[in-house]
């Protein structure tokens, strides 16, 4: 494998850009949304604005590429430019995720841990740790207040990261305990009241996020269930598996 990022056009096909800043294969890419929001976080202490934390205006104009070198690298897709490269890890990253407004990004790693940072500073805010195996998924509920992240060793992990651009200590919530096998996909309805995850013991599985509580499971898989994912209302849910097929649930 090469260690290069390419941006295409969709309608041409034609290369836009290749993006070089890693040492080893990229393996997590994403793209931050593409929106018109401005956000401002407030401080306890004046209840005013605090630091420069007005994010979200991008318009899509991030993109992030997580490799195989320990390190996430932060890009301006209308430059090409790389604007920061997270390192930290210490061992290869596994996923990356930006929060709906661009503010912050977090990151897995098979080092068993989870760390978020911002992206307008490239400054590590929180190291979360306690599963006791590879991370393998993470993502941030539509808020990006909460975060959750799924691990080779069987559980998914909760937590409460606070408004975006905050520093204060993330909050740890819960861990979902029931899989048979590791957990692959983790992610949050769109009101960010449940976590979905995906396993290799055949089913996927619905928690409550306030308290951890098991709500259902969804079997009839034959193999591993690899990806999740609710619809945007939040009442149909797809599952992917090995076992070639994908399912719809109502």
């Amino acid at each position: 494998m090469d260690t290069l990022a390419k941006l295409w056009d969709v309608e041409t096909g034609s290369e836009l850009a290749s993006l070089n800043g890693h040492t080893a294969e990229v393996i997590a890419l994403q793209f931050s949304q593409c929106n018109s929001i401005t956000t401002y976080g407030t401080s306890s202490e004046n209840n005013g604005p605090y630091g420069d934390s007005v994010c979200g205006a991008g318009n899509g104009r991030l993109m992030l590429t997580g490799s195989f070198d320990h390190t996430v690298c932060l890009w301006d897709v209308r430059t090409g430019e790389r604007t920061h490269h997270l390192i930290g890890h210490a061992a290869e990253v596994s996923a990356a995720s930006f929060t709906y407004d661009t503010c912050l990004v977090a990151t897995a790693s098979m080092d068993k841990t989870v760390r978020v940072w911002d992206t307008r500073t490239g400054r590590q805010l929180h190291l979360l740790t306690g599963h006791q195996d590879e991370v393998l998924d993470v993502t941030f509920d539509p808020s990006g207040r909460r975060l959750a992240s799924a691990s080779a060793d069987g559980t998914a992990r909760v937590w409460n990261v606070g408004i975006s651009g905050e520093t204060k200590s993330a909050k740890f919530l819960s861990t979902l305990i029931g899989h048979e096998g590791e957990v692959s996909k983790v992610c949050f309805n769109s009101p960010g009241s449940l976590v979905l995850t995906a396993s290799s013991d055949k089913t996927a599985r619905l928690w409550d996020v306030e308290t951890g509580e098991l709500k259902d499971i969804l079997s009839g898989h034959t193999d591993e269930v690899f990806s999740c994912a609710f619809n945007y209302e939040s009442d149909t849910i797809i599952t992917g598996s090995k076992d070639n097929t994908c399912r719809i649930w109502k």
